[in-house]
């Protein structure tokens, strides 16, 4: 365990937030402290039934979704002037009234053993649709139902994809004090809904990381008190052991075709970057330093890798071709700037940026080189980018809890996650289901 002191000894914030949670499973809590001025008024009409009792008012995750997104300002339900559910019913002269620029109406038919979703939507001021579907679904999906259709009006409206039907996962811990301590790996809805405990342990669990395809994830345990890297399969539960090294084995991360893993092993005595190859199990070392390389995630390209390392005094971000080469130092502003993630796009990165004892979730540009700071806490950590590219999730701390968070891409939206008991921490969105 001699190189996990090291580590702690040049990057105490991340291995402080890792340790020092206490959370409980639980629904997260989703509270938008910060939204765009100006946001789009869109009515949600409730979706009719006929007369079914409906295990999810659609209508109701809809809304949700895109208030979550700070760009729409759903109307109230008390204030629609009408519940239309078919385009026959839809007076566009009342709606205009509203002021509301956009309309969603919609019904929810019993089919078998299952549903037939239908919806609509609407410019009012033009009265036209612009979109328009029928899914189908069950009981058990009714609610992912429900975030596909948000997805639909958010990409119609914006022209950019939505994140909504996506999941999380992050790291929690129940319980204080020497033995008492109970972690738990959970994967839950985008909006924190359904949270399921794919591990728990008596030990610690870390750095969770996303397969392409969302189906599995790979994670860090300290079972038996030593760390190891494990990947489990989400719809079986099975796990394998990928590595097992004396020292740090840390840090997973999938390449984007999800063929390979880059990690974090110190088997040679320094923390260095390493690529394993899933089929044949072999190693390629990536990085050979004197200081301390840590934290890999890979470009969209799958070419290059940014990692952080303290090779120049200071943890900053650093890029090197997966193939090999020359690292090239990326960020230069602030005294610590660390744990740095793609957007889809490859054009931004996201990472945590520390200066005068404050660290900040910033955003760099990768063809301008500007950093942006996006929030004000003072312990902020693990950003997460949502596939689309304008969410970052990451973990925070309020009122001496850990709390889960998000911020828009230009700091304009901010949320706040928190379980009802507890910490959360470690945040991961999962690329969207295949």
């Amino acid at each position: 365990m001699n190189g996990l002191k090291v580590l702690f000894k040049k990057f105490p914030l991340i291995f402080c937030m890792l340790f020092l949670s206490h959370a409980a499973h639980a629904v997260l809590d989703i509270e938008i402290t910060q939204g765009v001025v100006g946001a789009v008024p869109i009515a949600v009409v409730p979706f009719a039934s006929g007369g079914a009792a409906l295990p999810v008012d659609v209508a109701e995750v809809i809304a949700a979704d895109l208030r979550r997104s700070g760009r729409f300002a759903p109307v109230a339900r008390d204030d629609l002037i009408a519940r239309p559910s078919e385009a026959s019913q839809v007076n566009f002269r009342d709606w205009r009234l509203l002021k509301t620029d956009n309309l969603v109406i919609g019904k929810v038919a019993v089919q078998g053993a299952g549903y037939v979703v239908q919806f609509q939507l609407f410019d009012v001021f033009r009265g036209v649709q612009l979109s328009g579907y029928s899914i189908r679904s069950n009981a058990d999906t009714l609610r992912r139902t429900a975030h596909q259709i948000a997805d639909m009006i958010y990409e119609t409206l914006t022209g950019e994809p939505g994140a909504f039907a996506t999941r999380i996962a992050y790291i929690t811990v129940t319980g204080a004090g020497a033995g008492k301590r109970r972690y738990s790996l959970e994967v839950a809805d985008s909006d924190g809904y359904d949270p399921r405990p794919m591990l728990q342990s008596n030990q610690p669990l870390m750095s969770p990381a996303w397969s392409p395809d969302a189906s599995r994830l790979a994670y860090v345990s300290f079972e038996n008190n030593r760390p190891k890297i494990y990947i489990q399969d989400l719809r079986s539960g099975r796990r394998q052991l990928l590595t097992s090294f004396e020292g740090i084995n840390g840090a997973p991360a999938w390449s984007p075709d999800g063929e390979k893993i880059a990690l974090v092993l110190s088997k040679e005595g320094n923390p260095d970057i390493y690529v394993m190859d899933l089929a044949s199990n072999q190693l390629h070392r990536l990085t050979d330093s004197l200081g301390i390389d840590t934290e890999p995630a890979w470009s969209p390209d799958g070419r290059s890798i940014i990692f952080t390392s303290d090779r120049g005094g200071t943890p900053q971000i650093y890029r090197m071709p997966v193939a090999g080469g020359r690292a090239e130092r990326l960020t230069f502003e602030g005294s610590y700037n660390a744990r740095a993630s793609f957007a889809a796009d490859g054009h931004t990165i996201a990472m945590v940026h520390g200066d005068n004892n404050r660290y900040q979730i910033a955003v760099l540009d990768m063809q301008n080189k500007s950093l942006q700071v996006l929030t004000d806490g003072r312990l902020d950590e693990s950003p997460s980018f949502a596939p689309n590219g304008r969410m970052i999730i990451y973990a925070t701390e309020e009122k001496m809890r850990g709390v889960l968070a998000a911020v828009s891409v230009d700091g304009r939206v901010k949320q706040r996650l928190s379980a009802r008991e507890g910490d959360a921490r470690e945040p991961a969105w999962a690329p969207v289901r295949q």
